[in-house]
């Protein structure tokens, strides 16, 4: 094996298994969520599946803005520009800290109105409001740590990064089971204790941010930064960011469109739904390590300057991407059996949705594999932003929902035949994808020298 792919392997395990792992922890959080909810009962369940829908939406901004901040920060780390990150960095800060706010003020105030844009069903909306009350204090406190954690992940830091969050996350596990149980002493709080235990741990993962950026030989919160930005690099980073929000909101607000669909469906429905995403996204946390490493690994070539590199290594990853959806997509198939034996707590008409869709879910394993190596890590890479929110917006809104909407409502097809043409969406838009790859629109130096060295 010639050295430079020794030294490519080298660099995506260091990148790509700690992120794997962090996707892991994050998908068992929510898997301990779905798991002592549905102990409690179906509509506990089915009510804070759709509760996190707002959350999604929040997270979407957050994917977004530390999508713009990779573009930048990777480029500018890769030619060690050290000043240029931090500015990229309070930039991005002060956007997501606004839009956290916003959104938890949204939620605070009416919990039951964002429920009952989800559902029709008035148990699921009364439990998901008192879920939502409690659990929208988090909402300030991530929009701090999303950003600083990217931050580390592009300037050297991924495994301590991922040690910060996936400590937030044992803590989350440990402290449902205490606060929904009524644990060695503690109240049995039900749903809120689920909600309390997401805002403690998000807490304590922001405050091993704050340490951590005590010390002086990193990229840290420069305040004087906050207040007083630089304006070369808050044109770029809005330049950049801007498509990749239009592009989250284009396929998450579709993607929500799926909860709405199922939410109208029957609480049956939702909670086969649920446990199929959790399930999922377990299954998908190496896809989806590929594809956060992808946009560091080529960033940082194109920030050198080595776009025939960069060009290179955005083969080996699509590859990659592929292999990694198949190994995905046979994984669930095998672990299937165990998630139905863990699931008899459903009623008999969600136990068989649940099967139904977990082997629908391991086909989509492929196609999201590629789509969120090339659109989300590659082609961002190199700025290439605006392909992806025109290329979701038309297989979301022109052509799934539409067909979603039709077959749950119209046509009043079976449940699992409407989950299977809402699971299209991922294959819809390949054939599109590969042509653009082949552009190679991405393969571009964002870095500027100059701008970058104004003071601020």
């Amino acid at each position: 094996m010639k050295k430079e792919t020794r030294d490519f392997y080298k660099n995506l395990s260091i990148l790509v298994l700690p992120l794997a792992f962090q996707n892991l922890m994050a998908a068992m959080v929510g898997a301990s969520d779905a798991l002592m909810l549905g102990m409690l009962d179906q509509d506990s369940l089915s009510a804070v599946s759709l509760a996190v829908q707002v959350q999604f939406v929040l997270f979407l901004f957050h994917t977004a803005l530390t999508s713009g901040t990779t573009i930048l920060a990777a480029q500018y780390w890769g030619i060690k520009d050290k000043k240029s990150v931090e500015s990229v960095l309070a930039i991005s800060l002060k956007t997501s800290c606004f839009i956290s706010f916003v959104f938890f003020l949204t939620t605070f105030l009416f919990p039951n109105f964002l429920m009952g844009l989800l559902t029709n069903d008035n148990t699921l909306i009364l439990y998901g409001a008192e879920y939502l009350k409690s659990v929208c204090w988090s909402y300030l406190l991530i929009g701090v740590s999303q950003i600083y954690l990217c931050i580390m992940k592009n300037s050297g830091r991924t495994l301590k990064s991922t040690i910060f969050s996936s400590s937030a996350m044992v803590l989350n596990i440990l402290l449902n089971a205490i606060l929904i149980f009524g644990l060695f002493g503690f109240p049995r709080l039900g749903i809120t204790g689920a909600a309390i235990a997401t805002v403690i741990s998000c807490g304590v993962e922001l405050l091993l941010i704050m340490l951590e950026n005590t010390r002086k030989d990193v990229v840290k919160i420069r305040w004087k930064l906050i207040f007083s930005s630089n304006e070369y690099l808050r044109k770029d980073f809005l330049r950049y960011t801007l498509p990749v929000l239009a592009n989250m909101l284009a396929w998450g607000c579709g993607f929500t469109m799926f909860s709405v669909i199922m939410g109208h469906l029957g609480s049956d429905a939702v909670a086969a739904n649920s446990i199929a995403n959790i399930v999922k996204n377990i299954t998908a946390c190496v896809c989806f390590g590929i594809g956060t490493g992808s946009g560091i690994i080529i960033g940082n070539e194109l920030g050198r300057g080595d776009l025939a590199k960069a060009k290179e290594y955005g083969g080996r990853f699509s590859r990659l991407s592929i292999v990694a959806g198949a190994i995905s997509g046979l994984l669930l198939l095998l672990i299937s059996p165990i998630i139905l034996r863990f699931s008899t707590n459903l009623s008999a008409q969600a136990y068989y949705y649940l099967r139904g869709m977990l082997y629908i879910c391991s086909y989509y394993m492929i196609g999201k594999s590629i789509n969120s190596t090339v659109i989300a890590g590659i082609f961002c890479a190199g700025g290439d932003t605006k392909f992806g929110f025109i290329c979701d917006t038309i297989t979301m809104w022109v052509v799934i929902v539409p067909i979603g909407l039709l077959a749950a409502f119209v046509f009043k097809l079976p449940v699992l035949v409407v989950y299977f043409l809402l699971s299209l969406d991922e294959f819809v838009k390949l054939p599109a994808v590969y042509r653009h790859y082949k552009k190679y629109n991405w393969v571009k130096n964002l870095t500027k020298k100059q701008p970058c060295n104004v003071a601020v």
